[in-house]
């Protein structure tokens, strides 16, 4: 699990089998894990248009929400409980209200490909939804 890992596919499929990609049918990403038991996610939608502004402080207020709706960010210590269980230990996000929290996510590994799941689903447009994320290996 060690190591850098690119996004390559966020699905979450509702209990009916509707399936959702919460971040466009491309998004991009990175997750990091360290040795010394510490992990930082970043994921995009894909073709987020660039702010009108070049310096971030001078951005119009509605584009600043549009390019963060687009955007997840987060990282942490993290904890292998067990061979298919990985909690994130949130101590910084772009949405404050995961800070001080966790986040338990199932793991698989699939050849190259790391594959982590919600351990519980997650309210997400409207339906109770499982979210998965496959990531493939970098370092």
């Amino acid at each position: 699990m060690l190591g850098a890992w690119q996004l390559v596919s966020y699905t979450a499929e509702s209990s009916d089998g509707e399936v959702i990609h919460p971040l466009g049918p491309a998004p991009y990403g990175l997750i990091v894990y360290t040795p010394e038991g510490y992990m930082s996610a970043q994921l995009g939608r894909g073709g987020r248009p660039p702010l009108r502004s070049a310096r971030l402080e001078d951005a119009e207020t509605e584009e600043l929400a549009r390019a963060a709706a687009g955007y997840v960010s987060y990282g942490g210590p993290f904890e292998v409980v067990d061979p298919t269980t990985v909690e994130h230990h949130v101590t910084t996000s772009l949405f404050p209200n995961w800070i001080g929290r966790s986040q338990v996510r199932k793991v698989r590994f699939v050849g190259s490909f790391l594959r982590l799941a919600v351990a519980t689903p997650t309210r997400l447009w409207g339906a109770e939804r499982t979210a998965e994320l496959t990531w493939h290996r970098l370092t």
